[in-house]
Protein backbone atom coordinates (compact mmCIF):
# COMPACT_ATOMS: atom_id res chain seq x y z
CA UNK A 1 0.00 0.00 0.00
CA UNK A 2 1.20 3.48 -0.85
CA UNK A 3 1.27 6.36 1.62
CA UNK A 4 1.93 9.96 0.60
CA UNK A 5 3.43 12.34 3.16
CA UNK A 6 3.78 16.12 3.15
CA UNK A 7 6.55 18.18 4.82
CA UNK A 8 6.18 21.11 7.19
CA UNK A 9 7.79 24.46 7.82
CA UNK A 10 11.58 24.51 7.53
CA UNK A 11 11.88 22.51 4.31
CA UNK A 12 11.59 25.59 2.04
CA UNK A 13 14.41 26.55 -0.36
CA UNK A 14 14.96 29.21 -3.02
CA UNK A 15 13.84 27.88 -6.41
CA UNK A 16 11.13 25.63 -4.97
CA UNK A 17 8.35 24.90 -7.45
CA UNK A 18 9.99 26.79 -10.35
CA UNK A 19 10.38 23.73 -12.61
CA UNK A 20 6.76 22.80 -11.98
CA UNK A 21 5.61 26.32 -12.90
CA UNK A 22 7.66 26.41 -16.11
CA UNK A 23 6.85 22.91 -17.34
CA UNK A 24 3.27 22.18 -16.30
CA UNK A 25 0.28 24.30 -17.40
CA UNK A 26 -1.89 23.12 -14.49
CA UNK A 27 0.86 24.00 -11.99
CA UNK A 28 1.25 27.46 -13.56
CA UNK A 29 -2.51 28.04 -13.33
CA UNK A 30 -2.59 26.99 -9.65
CA UNK A 31 0.43 29.13 -8.73
CA UNK A 32 -1.11 32.18 -10.43
CA UNK A 33 -4.40 31.57 -8.62
CA UNK A 34 -2.42 31.48 -5.35
CA UNK A 35 -0.78 34.83 -6.19
CA UNK A 36 -4.27 36.33 -6.62
CA UNK A 37 -5.66 34.82 -3.39
CA UNK A 38 -2.67 35.95 -1.29
CA UNK A 39 -2.53 39.43 -2.84
CA UNK A 40 1.20 39.28 -3.58
CA UNK A 41 3.41 37.27 -5.94
CA UNK A 42 4.55 34.49 -3.64
CA UNK A 43 5.97 32.74 -6.73
CA UNK A 44 8.62 35.48 -7.11
CA UNK A 45 9.85 34.78 -3.57
CA UNK A 46 9.64 30.99 -3.97
CA UNK A 47 11.60 30.98 -7.23
CA UNK A 48 14.13 33.80 -6.67
CA UNK A 49 13.90 34.89 -3.03
CA UNK A 50 16.68 34.75 -0.46
CA UNK A 51 16.58 32.38 2.51
CA UNK A 52 15.72 35.41 4.67
CA UNK A 53 12.74 36.36 2.45
CA UNK A 54 11.51 32.77 2.42
CA UNK A 55 11.62 32.73 6.24
CA UNK A 56 8.91 35.42 6.50
CA UNK A 57 5.91 33.82 8.20
CA UNK A 58 3.45 35.05 5.55
CA UNK A 59 5.62 33.32 2.93
CA UNK A 60 7.00 30.13 4.51
CA UNK A 61 3.83 28.23 5.33
CA UNK A 62 1.90 29.06 2.11
CA UNK A 63 5.05 28.35 0.03
CA UNK A 64 5.58 24.84 1.44
CA UNK A 65 1.84 24.15 1.19
CA UNK A 66 1.68 25.30 -2.45
CA UNK A 67 4.71 23.30 -3.54
CA UNK A 68 3.28 20.11 -1.99
CA UNK A 69 -0.33 20.46 -3.08
CA UNK A 70 0.50 21.47 -6.65
CA UNK A 71 2.91 18.53 -6.92
CA UNK A 72 0.11 16.17 -5.86
CA UNK A 73 -2.29 17.73 -8.39
CA UNK A 74 0.32 17.31 -11.16
CA UNK A 75 1.25 13.71 -10.32
CA UNK A 76 -0.94 11.48 -12.56
CA UNK A 77 -0.28 8.38 -10.43
CA UNK A 78 -1.36 10.13 -7.21
CA UNK A 79 -3.76 7.50 -5.88
CA UNK A 80 -3.00 7.31 -2.17
CA UNK A 81 -4.09 4.52 0.15
CA UNK A 82 -3.40 6.89 3.04
CA UNK A 83 -1.85 10.33 3.65
CA UNK A 84 -0.24 12.29 6.48
CA UNK A 85 1.53 15.61 6.88
CA UNK A 86 3.97 16.96 9.46
CA UNK A 87 2.44 19.97 11.25
CA UNK A 88 1.71 22.46 8.42
CA UNK A 89 1.95 19.47 6.05
CA UNK A 90 -1.33 18.17 7.45
CA UNK A 91 -3.11 20.96 5.53
CA UNK A 92 -1.33 19.85 2.34
CA UNK A 93 -2.37 16.24 3.00
CA UNK A 94 -6.02 17.24 3.51
CA UNK A 95 -6.17 19.26 0.29
CA UNK A 96 -4.36 16.55 -1.70
CA UNK A 97 -6.86 14.00 -0.34
CA UNK A 98 -9.74 16.32 -1.31
CA UNK A 99 -10.98 16.92 2.24
CA UNK A 100 -11.04 20.63 1.34
CA UNK A 101 -10.52 22.76 -1.74
CA UNK A 102 -7.19 24.19 -2.85
CA UNK A 103 -8.48 27.75 -2.39
CA UNK A 104 -9.88 27.12 1.12
CA UNK A 105 -6.71 25.30 2.15
CA UNK A 106 -4.50 28.19 1.03
CA UNK A 107 -6.64 30.78 2.85
CA UNK A 108 -6.53 28.70 6.06
CA UNK A 109 -2.76 28.18 5.83
CA UNK A 110 -2.23 31.92 5.33
CA UNK A 111 -4.47 32.75 8.31
CA UNK A 112 -2.71 30.08 10.41
CA UNK A 113 0.70 31.59 9.61
CA UNK A 114 -0.41 35.10 10.59
CA UNK A 115 -2.13 33.89 13.79
CA UNK A 116 0.97 31.93 14.80
CA UNK A 117 3.18 34.95 14.13
CA UNK A 118 0.98 37.09 16.41
CA UNK A 119 1.10 34.44 19.14
CA UNK A 120 4.92 34.32 18.85
CA UNK A 121 5.11 38.09 19.41
CA UNK A 122 3.13 37.94 22.66
CA UNK A 123 5.85 36.16 24.63
CA UNK A 124 9.54 35.29 23.99
CA UNK A 125 9.44 31.60 23.16
CA UNK A 126 11.43 28.99 21.26
CA UNK A 127 11.97 25.29 20.54
CA UNK A 128 14.89 22.88 21.05
CA UNK A 129 15.86 19.56 19.49
CA UNK A 130 16.67 16.77 21.94
CA UNK A 131 18.67 13.83 20.59
CA UNK A 132 19.40 10.42 22.09
CA UNK A 133 16.83 10.34 24.87
CA UNK A 134 13.56 8.45 25.36
CA UNK A 135 10.21 10.26 25.26
CA UNK A 136 9.20 9.49 28.87
CA UNK A 137 12.37 11.02 30.37
CA UNK A 138 11.95 14.15 28.22
CA UNK A 139 8.29 14.50 29.23
CA UNK A 140 9.16 14.08 32.93
CA UNK A 141 11.95 16.68 32.80
CA UNK A 142 9.71 19.17 30.95
CA UNK A 143 7.02 18.67 33.58
CA UNK A 144 9.52 19.24 36.42
CA UNK A 145 10.85 22.46 34.81
CA UNK A 146 9.45 25.77 36.00
CA UNK A 147 7.53 27.70 33.33
CA UNK A 148 5.94 26.49 30.08
CA UNK A 149 7.90 23.76 28.25
CA UNK A 150 6.48 20.64 26.61
CA UNK A 151 7.41 17.89 24.15
CA UNK A 152 6.15 19.25 20.81
CA UNK A 153 7.39 17.05 17.94
CA UNK A 154 7.88 13.29 18.26
CA UNK A 155 9.91 13.10 15.03
CA UNK A 156 11.48 9.64 15.37
CA UNK A 157 12.93 7.52 18.14
CA UNK A 158 15.75 9.50 19.69
CA UNK A 159 14.68 12.82 18.12
CA UNK A 160 12.12 14.91 19.98
CA UNK A 161 11.61 18.68 19.85
CA UNK A 162 10.55 20.59 22.97
CA UNK A 163 8.75 23.92 22.90
CA UNK A 164 7.93 26.74 25.33
CA UNK A 165 9.09 29.94 27.03
CA UNK A 166 12.73 30.79 26.26
CA UNK A 167 13.90 30.53 29.87
CA UNK A 168 12.01 27.28 30.49
CA UNK A 169 13.38 25.69 27.30
CA UNK A 170 16.94 26.68 28.24
CA UNK A 171 16.52 25.27 31.77
CA UNK A 172 15.02 22.04 30.37
CA UNK A 173 17.95 21.71 27.93
CA UNK A 174 20.45 21.95 30.79
CA UNK A 175 18.53 19.30 32.78
CA UNK A 176 18.23 17.02 29.73
CA UNK A 177 21.97 17.18 29.03
CA UNK A 178 22.70 16.46 32.70
CA UNK A 179 20.34 13.45 32.48
CA UNK A 180 22.24 12.02 29.49
CA UNK A 181 20.77 13.51 26.30
CA UNK A 182 23.31 13.43 23.43
CA UNK A 183 22.26 16.93 22.43
CA UNK A 184 19.73 19.51 23.53
CA UNK A 185 20.01 22.36 21.07
CA UNK A 186 17.87 25.52 20.94
CA UNK A 187 16.56 25.98 17.39
CA UNK A 188 16.51 29.23 15.37
CA UNK A 189 12.70 29.53 15.33
CA UNK A 190 10.48 32.47 16.17
CA UNK A 191 8.19 30.82 18.67
CA UNK A 192 6.89 27.87 20.65
CA UNK A 193 4.90 25.96 18.05
CA UNK A 194 2.73 23.05 19.25
CA UNK A 195 2.71 24.30 22.84
CA UNK A 196 0.11 26.00 25.08
CA UNK A 197 1.65 29.35 24.03
CA UNK A 198 -0.08 28.93 20.65
CA UNK A 199 -3.51 29.15 22.29
CA UNK A 200 -4.19 32.70 21.00
CA UNK A 201 -3.59 31.39 17.46
CA UNK A 202 -5.94 28.47 18.08
CA UNK A 203 -8.70 30.85 19.18
CA UNK A 204 -8.13 33.06 16.13
CA UNK A 205 -8.13 30.11 13.72
CA UNK A 206 -11.21 28.43 15.24
CA UNK A 207 -13.68 30.69 13.44
CA UNK A 208 -11.94 30.33 10.06
CA UNK A 209 -11.84 26.52 10.32
CA UNK A 210 -15.49 26.42 11.42
CA UNK A 211 -16.55 28.40 8.33
CA UNK A 212 -14.55 26.19 5.92
CA UNK A 213 -16.26 23.41 3.99
CA UNK A 214 -14.68 20.03 4.78
CA UNK A 215 -15.51 16.86 2.82
CA UNK A 216 -14.80 13.20 3.32
CA UNK A 217 -11.26 12.59 2.00
CA UNK A 218 -10.53 10.03 -0.75
CA UNK A 219 -8.44 8.02 1.76
CA UNK A 220 -7.72 8.03 5.51
CA UNK A 221 -5.71 10.98 6.83
CA UNK A 222 -3.43 10.13 9.76
CA UNK A 223 -3.60 13.26 11.89
CA UNK A 224 -0.85 14.68 14.10
CA UNK A 225 -2.81 14.94 17.35
CA UNK A 226 -3.59 11.23 17.81
CA UNK A 227 -1.61 9.51 14.98
CA UNK A 228 -4.83 7.76 13.91
CA UNK A 229 -6.63 7.55 10.54
CA UNK A 230 -9.59 9.91 10.05
CA UNK A 231 -12.22 10.31 7.34
CA UNK A 232 -15.00 12.08 9.28
CA UNK A 233 -14.99 15.80 8.31
CA UNK A 234 -16.06 16.98 11.79
CA UNK A 235 -13.30 14.97 13.50
CA UNK A 236 -10.76 16.24 10.97
CA UNK A 237 -11.73 19.88 11.68
CA UNK A 238 -11.50 19.42 15.43
CA UNK A 239 -8.09 17.72 15.21
CA UNK A 240 -6.74 20.39 12.86
CA UNK A 241 -7.50 23.07 15.41
CA UNK A 242 -6.17 21.17 18.44
CA UNK A 243 -2.97 20.55 16.43
CA UNK A 244 -1.79 24.13 17.05
CA UNK A 245 -1.28 23.57 20.78
CA UNK A 246 -0.79 19.77 20.81
CA UNK A 247 2.33 17.74 19.95
CA UNK A 248 2.99 16.34 16.47
CA UNK A 249 2.97 12.55 16.94
CA UNK A 250 4.89 11.78 13.77
CA UNK A 251 6.67 8.64 15.01
CA UNK A 252 3.39 7.04 16.00
CA UNK A 253 1.63 8.15 12.79
CA UNK A 254 4.24 6.37 10.65
CA UNK A 255 4.16 3.27 12.90
CA UNK A 256 0.35 3.15 12.60
CA UNK A 257 0.45 3.59 8.81
CA UNK A 258 2.93 0.70 8.53
CA UNK A 259 0.78 -1.43 10.85
CA UNK A 260 -2.20 -0.67 8.58
CA UNK A 261 -0.33 -1.92 5.48
CA UNK A 262 1.82 0.96 4.16
CA UNK A 263 5.02 -0.41 2.65
CA UNK A 264 5.87 2.49 0.33
CA UNK A 265 6.09 6.17 1.31
CA UNK A 266 6.31 9.08 -1.15
CA UNK A 267 7.18 12.55 0.15
CA UNK A 268 5.64 15.33 -1.96
CA UNK A 269 7.10 18.79 -1.47
CA UNK A 270 10.37 20.58 -0.72
CA UNK A 271 13.25 18.77 0.97
CA UNK A 272 13.59 15.18 2.14
CA UNK A 273 13.26 15.48 5.93
CA UNK A 274 10.32 13.10 6.21
CA UNK A 275 12.04 10.39 4.15
CA UNK A 276 14.94 10.50 6.61
CA UNK A 277 12.62 10.23 9.62
CA UNK A 278 10.59 7.40 8.06
CA UNK A 279 13.76 5.37 7.37
CA UNK A 280 14.60 5.62 11.07
CA UNK A 281 11.08 4.75 12.23
CA UNK A 282 10.39 1.95 9.73
CA UNK A 283 13.64 0.73 8.08
CA UNK A 284 11.87 -1.94 5.99
CA UNK A 285 9.62 0.34 3.94
CA UNK A 286 10.62 2.04 0.68
CA UNK A 287 10.79 5.83 0.54
CA UNK A 288 11.06 8.29 -2.32
CA UNK A 289 10.53 11.99 -2.84
CA UNK A 290 9.26 14.34 -5.53
CA UNK A 291 10.11 18.01 -5.74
Amino acid sequence: MKAYVFPGQGSQFSGMGEDLYNNNPLAKEMFEKANQILGFRITDIMFKGTAEELKQTKVTQPAVFLHSVILAACTPEFKPDMVAGHSLGEFSALVAAKAMSFEDGLVLVSKRAMAMQKACELKPSTMAAVLGMDAKTIEDICEATEGVVVAANYNCNGQIVISGEVEAVEKACASLKAAGAKRALVLPVGGAFHSPLMDPARIELAEAIEKTQFNEPICPVYQNVDAKPHTNPEEIKKNLLVQLTAPVKWTYSVENMVADGADSFVELGPGSVLQGLIKKIAPNVTTEGRQ
